[in-house]
């Protein structure tokens, strides 16, 4: 048991969870997104619904009232090209509004702490040589 609550109680799998929980979160977001916004846009050419999109692959497809298929072979495409759209624009918004900045804010701490070092190595170069030049002067 002693193993298993270091194994919770590890910073990782607290981050693991809360990004379960924002994503969860961020889904609801995309989808309100998807459906409020590039529904409506796609709605201006066809159907407002991108699920509606469907195309019959065999024979006379027939479907019933509860949404079956009950002859023929329907493929709804629409479905996948909605799921697809959703997984682009939240990849696009986790890159744009997480990654790029997060890697953005990384480059200009190394940046710095890399000057930061190099001042030090400066001063510790100074100071060694005003100690040679004192250790000189004594002589």
């Amino acid at each position: 048991m002693k193993g298993f609550k270091q194994f919770l109680l590890r910073g990782n799998v607290v981050e693991l969870a809360v990004a379960v929980v924002i994503g969860a979160a961020f889904t609801a977001v995309i989808n309100a997104f998807v459906k409020g916004v590039i529904n409506p846009i796609v709605g201006a050419f066809g159907a407002k619904d991108l699920s509606s999109y469907s195309s019959c692959l065999k024979g006379p497809c027939e479907v019933s009232a509860t949404g079956e298929v009950t002859t023929g072979i329907l493929i709804l495409w629409g479905s996948v090209l909605s799921a697809l759209l959703q997984f682009v624009i939240t990849a696009a918004v986790v890159y744009f509004c997480l990654i790029l900045p997060m890697t953005r804010y990384a480059a200009r701490r190394k940046s710095l702490a890399e000057i930061q070092s190099d001042a030090e190595a400066k001063e510790v170069l100074l100071l060694t040589e005003i100690r040679d030049a004192l250790v000189v002067q004594q002589r």
